[in-house]
């Protein structure tokens, strides 16, 4: 069977991408018997005067303590990489940077073996015969190390372990688990010729390649000398073994799992790694000045891995609907703090799904409100915006979608404290409902009706706001022509160049057969400022449903690369969809 695109739905790891901005703001409490609840937030806003002299609406749980300790929390890291993808390098310079106590489980054997300690004559044992030394005990040899007193105090950097599921797991059921779990990721052809072109100075141990980094003389060049294993054959080979190894343990990081493009300088490849790195130790200093408001969102992270199952079964559960909500509102933060003005959000999970008959507007008006109060409590001045009926006679309307959208966003429960007609108004999309004060503006669902056209006024709208961030929320822009031919051609380059100028800071669908929402086949998802993750539906060998990672992509995939992925054929085989495929193939492009 061969899978077709992306339907408009969605669903991604609960806590897949790490928190940020780790207090979320109040949210409207989720039953099933009702697709809109009014209820007060269990978070209460509290109003105090920031430097600025505005007031500024921030959010404290009820009955939890605040933790008074001044130390700064370590670093804990994990760096996976293929042979030769540059793992070593960029080891030196994450430790040179930031002081991390670097363990490997190599230098790890070796050490205990030539101390003759009991683990390492156990593991001798298992060397001496030709063996793999089994998991427990290298296990045993990485928990005793990062458990010495350097470890606890400077942080720690695991490199390439874990290597398998098993010793994934025996680390979680220890309870020592990363911040972060970097990737680096570089074409196969790439490492093979980086391995192949290697070349080892004896006298001074320095590593050569004889086209990209050859010997400074003839007398060096004389002596070099190749490793045994750095045949085409055999790297190939060990390149297998990594990616199966590496397959095996994605699902329990791939929460906090940061891919990173390795095919580049080491300066610019570590720059990424720093920024990632420096983001991780200012989120874990929030949280130590925060206290313990964070603990329980924290606790509720470290047990939830992945994407969450069961998506088909609605309504959602609170929980996921919260998962959703912050994931978005984390993307879209990063992408704005990175200067991004122009920004998209689609997120088509069942609930916010216009197309299937569980279309809950509710959930919609949750996850603006989440992004409106999050911005307020930011101290900006947020517009949230709905379009009005467009057209005339005949032609006059507005999408059923959006059909009280309105009055439900100005009935809705904002808090006790203000936000609504302070921080928070509530306007149309067009240049007349941008005001000087505003400083974000939100656009609920922007998209076009059978013959009318929004982009006139959304462009009218996004001129008017300068550089000023306008974000659209599940916005659908294609042409929908009347009868009467109306928006069929005239200008339709200039709607979809203008479309076009909108760049995902998030998006996330779900991976169905084609012609079915049953069952799941796996995930696609991207949070700003990573790239397009795919993911396939898989069951552990408990049974248990959880998605693993397939394939990640610099730009949004089509659905042959989908397919391909599936289907284990190479990233770079070139063909044209046809048939179903090439009909299908729109709804990735859009």
């Amino acid at each position: 069977m061969t899978l077709t695109s992306l339907s408009h739905i969605q669903s991604t790891n609960v806590y897949s991408t790490p928190s940020i901005f780790p207090i979320s703001p109040p949210l409207l409490s989720s039953s099933s018997s009702s697709f809109l609840s009014l209820e007060p937030s269990s978070h209460r806003p509290a109003l105090h005067v920031c430097s600025n002299d505005r007031l500024r609406i921030t959010h404290k749980s009820n009955g939890l303590k605040l933790s008074c300790s001044s130390k700064e929390p370590p670093l804990k890291v994990m760096i996976s990489g293929a042979p030769a993808s540059g793992k070593g390098t960029q080891c030196e310079l994450i430790v040179k940077k930031f002081g991390l106590v670097h363990i490997s489980t190599g230098d790890l054997l070796r050490a205990e073996v030539s101390s003759g300690t009991e683990i390492g004559n156990k593991a001798k044992e298992f060397m001496n015969a030709g063996k793999l030394v089994p998991d427990e005990i290298v296990t045993a040899m990485v928990t005793s190390r990062l458990s010495r007193e350097d470890a606890k105090e400077k942080g720690w950097l695991l490199d390439g372990y874990p290597r398998s599921f098993s010793q994934a797991q025996s680390l979680q059921s220890l309870k020592i688990i990363p911040d972060v779990y970097i990737v680096l990721d570089v074409p196969d052809e790439i490492l093979i010729d980086r391995c192949v072109g290697r070349r080892l100075d004896p006298v001074t141990k320095k590593i050569y390649h004889i086209r990209n980094f050859p010997p400074e003389t003839e007398q060096i060049k004389a002596r070099l000398t190749t490793r045994p294993d750095d045949t085409e054959e055999k790297v190939k080979a060990r390149l297998e073994i990594y990616k199966k190894n590496a397959d095996a343990i994605l699902s329990t990081y791939s929460n906090i799992m940061k891919r990173i493009d390795g095919n580049h300088p080491k300066e610019v490849i570590f720059g990424e790694i720093d920024s990632i790195l420096t983001q991780v130790l200012n989120d874990k200093e929030k949280k130590r000045k925060l206290g313990s408001s964070l603990i329980q969102s924290s606790s509720v992270q470290d047990n939830w891995r992945g994407i969450p199952t069961k998506l088909n079964n609605i309504p959602h559960s609170r929980d996921i609907r919260n998962y959703f909500y912050d994931d978005v509102l984390q993307a879209t933060k990063r992408s704005i703090n990175d200067g991004g003005i122009r920004l998209k959000v689609e997120i088509n999970i069942p609930e916010l799904n216009p197309e299937m008959d569980v279309y809950r507007i509710g959930t919609l008006m949750e996850l603006v409100r989440t992004l409106a109060l999050s911005f307020a409590d930011d101290g900006k001045s947020v517009k949230v915006c709905v379009q009005g009926s467009m057209g005339e006679g005949a032609l006059a309307g507005m999408p059923l979608q959006l059909a009280g959208t309105r009055q439900i966003l100005e009935y809705m429960d904002w808090g006790e404290y203000g936000a609504m007609g302070t921080f928070i108004k509530i306007g149309a999309i067009g240049a007349k409902h941008v005001d000087e004060t505003d400083d974000l503006f939100i656009l609920v669902a922007p998209q076009n009706a059978v013959g009318n056209c929004i982009i006139e006024d959304l462009q009218a709208m996004t001129d008017a706001a300068g550089d000023r961030p306008v974000i659209l929320v599940n916005p659908r822009l294609k042409d929908l022509p009347a009868s009467s031919g109306i928006m069929q051609t005239m200008g339709r380059d200039k709607r979809l160049k203008y479309a076009a100028t909108f760049e995902n800071c998030y998006l996330f669908r779900l991976l169905y057969y084609a012609g079915t929402q049953y069952p799941i086949m796996g995930a696609l998802r991207m949070s700003y400022p990573y790239r397009y993750e795919l993911y396939k539906r898989v069951n552990d060998p408990s049974g248990k449903e959880k998605y693993v990672i397939l394939s990640t992509y610099p730009q949004k995939p089509t659905i042959d690369e989908v397919n391909d992925a599936f289907e284990g054929k190479p990233r770079n085989e070139n063909k044209k969809a046809v048939g179903i495929w090439g009909f299908l193939s729109g709804i990735l492009q859009n």
